[in-house]
């Protein structure tokens, strides 16, 4: 992709280049997203298999097939790994939005990167994204509230908060705060990329994780066979995750430069600005 080519878009356009820049660099952005939600999936599957053992009937025997709790020590680390699958899936959304935003700015203005070098320029700003995606968290619940609309005009508001935060370099409130003004008049082509990407993670659920439900279902009176199809229905999860995920993220990064280029001239900074040494002005961090 050319470092210069940077114009207005239409939301085709931005959606084209997402779509461009994954295939193209298929191998990272699937290694950015995938790295980290191994680590889910192992916790996932490692509480299935406390939980379920003890609702396996024996054979030869009448014990109900319905999975029960474990009791004593069981149950300590059933729920000990509960809180560490909250604990990692955050760090894992963390992670890959983070180290993929990072890799979209390289590539995006005609640089090289690695997925190991995506993770590590990140690990810096761990705790800007932690409080960013708190925040956004936050401000997204409380719009919900008020009749789920005013909840979804604030995710579209926010949706360019991360890459605001690490290729500018801002706290968790001032990203969110550029991120609503940059999005000033531009919610509703925020609007089609969130409707996308919940479209397309309904799609991959659907094709890799509903069929092993289904399964699970039919398979109600086998005890056995309900723990190995809810296994295989997690790691169905996790390849619908893994491959949905980077383009939310892609596109969003696209979407913030698009917003830069359409309201503070951001072609004309990147034509001018040095390419080696710093720049000043606002222009992201990738460019220095």
């Amino acid at each position: 992709m050319n470092n210069l080519d940077l114009r207005p878009l239409s939301v085709g356009e931005i959606l084209d280049r997402t779509f461009t820049l994954y295939r193209n660099y298929f191998i990272l952005f699937i290694g950015i997203s995938a790295i980290p939600h191994v680590f889910v999936l192992a916790v996932s599957l490692a509480q299935t298999f406390t939980l379920y053992p003890s609702g396996v009937p024996m054979p030869g025997t009448s014990r109900s097939p319905v999975p029960q709790f474990p009791s004593g020590q069981g149950m300590a680390l059933y729920f000990g790994l509960a809180f560490l699958a909250v604990i990692v899936s955050f760090a894992t959304l963390l992670l890959s939005q983070g180290a993929t935003v990072t890799a979209v700015s390289e590539l995006y203005l005609g640089r090289t990167i690695t997925i190991k070098e995506s993770f590590q320029r990140v690990l810096g700003d761990l705790g800007t994204l932690f409080g960013v995606l708190v925040l956004n968290g936050l401000a997204v619940l409380a719009g919900l509230l008020f009749l789920i609309i005013p909840g979804i005009f604030v995710m579209c508001r926010l949706l360019v908060s991360v890459p605001a935060a690490l290729l500018e370099q801002r706290n968790s409130v001032d990203a969110l705060s550029r991120s609503w003004e940059l999005t000033k008049d531009s919610a509703g082509r925020a609007f089609l990329i969130v409707i996308l990407y919940f479209s397309l993670s309904m799609a991959a659920a659907a094709l890799f994780a509903f069929p092993f439900e289904m399964l699970m279902i039919l398979e109600k009176n086998n005890p056995a066979m309900i723990v190995v199809f809810l296994g295989l229905t997690q790691v169905g999860a996790f390849v619908a995750n893994v491959l949905v995920t980077p383009v939310m993220t892609i596109a969003s990064s696209i979407l913030y430069y698009d917003l830069r280029v359409r309201k503070e001239a951001f072609d004309l900074q990147v034509m001018m600005a040095p390419l080696a040494g710093p720049v000043t002005g606002g222009v992201p961090r990738a460019l220095t």
